[in-house]
């Protein structure tokens, strides 16, 4: 079957979206994604329907959803199967979009190193220029970070300059803890955390009772408590954070880099049958990656 280009991106618009919200897709949010005009949308959804690429459905919530025939036409018989591997734009999210092949195209030249990032979604959500970052991948953590320098349509793909490729470790979060775990009793005060702080050379540290979590105090904790004019014998729970993260001590390594990084934390618990056993600060995580 011989579609056309703009054939080609509607379907693989609709295949992706569909499978993001699980529900029928409405031309018009086709449309938007492509940055096509809706009538135009509309119009080849109904040639594709008489080619049984897609199938309508009624009704003010209805809209399209793709066939068994649109995957096979695609190549994307495994598409349901297949990892979501994620991209993001200025660590921005593209959830209309996943990656589904990456291909070096230069290895050898000792300056440059290029990739072709085949998607599942339309290239013309993007455009050159655009500082895109992709993976982790499913097999080897792979992350890919670079510049957006060129982009092919026919096969929905992206040419990127990359810039950073890291491969993410994928052993257990407590390889790497500090236990057993330093702690501040729930009935210390700001002068006790900051002797704490300066002679185990730490920057944060849980608040905790007989195995029990109740919180965290870090430096900053501290800083703000002095100048907002709290005394040093202040209880740490006047200032501690209580909301605190945890992870399984089973937990990949690479699954926690995203808590540090949209959470905007230096440091995590480690649990245990629900009970506390160690931390993990991001500079523990760090120290795995070579330095350039």
């Amino acid at each position: 079957m011989d579609l056309s280009l703009i054939q080609k991106d509607i379907l693989i618009t609709l295949i992706s979206l569909y499978h993001k919200h699980s529900h029928s897709i409405k031309g018009e949010e086709i449309a938007d994604v492509l940055k096509r005009n809706p009538g135009t949308v509309r119009n080849q959804m109904q040639a594709l329907k008489a080619l049984g690429l897609v199938e309508g459905v009624p009704g003010p919530k209805g809209g399209y959803t793709p066939t068994a025939a649109t995957y096979r036409e695609l190549n994307l018989d495994n598409f349901a199967k297949e990892s979501e591997v994620t991209i993001y734009r200025d660590n921005e999210c593209i959830t209309s979009a996943r990656a589904t092949e990456i291909a070096f195209t230069t290895l050898c030249n000792p300056d440059i190193c290029q990739a072709m990032i085949k998607i599942i979604g339309s290239v013309r959500m993007f455009e050159i220029g655009d500082r895109i970052s992709i993976g982790p991948t499913p097999v080897n953590k792979l992350l890919l970070k670079g510049e957006i320098t060129g982009m092919d349509e026919n096969h929905q793909g992206l040419i990127i300059s990359v810039s950073e490729m890291v491969s993410l470790p994928k052993k257990p979060i407590r390889d790497i803890m500090s236990a057993p775990i330093i702690f501040i009793p729930v009935s210390g005060t700001i002068a006790e955390a900051v002797h704490l702080f300066a002679s185990r050379h730490i920057h944060g540290a849980p608040v905790m009772d007989e195995g029990r979590l109740y919180g965290i105090v870090t430096l900053s904790d501290i800083a703000r408590a002095m100048d907002s004019g709290l005394a040093l014998d202040t209880n740490v729970t006047r200032i501690m954070t209580e909301d605190v993260v945890k992870a399984s001590s089973g937990t990949r390594i690479y699954e926690i880099l995203r808590d540090f990084k949209e959470r905007e934390i230096g440091r995590l618990i480690i649990v245990e049958n629900g009970k506390p056993v160690g931390i993990v600060t991001q500079s523990d995580v760090m120290r795995l990656f070579p330095s350039t």
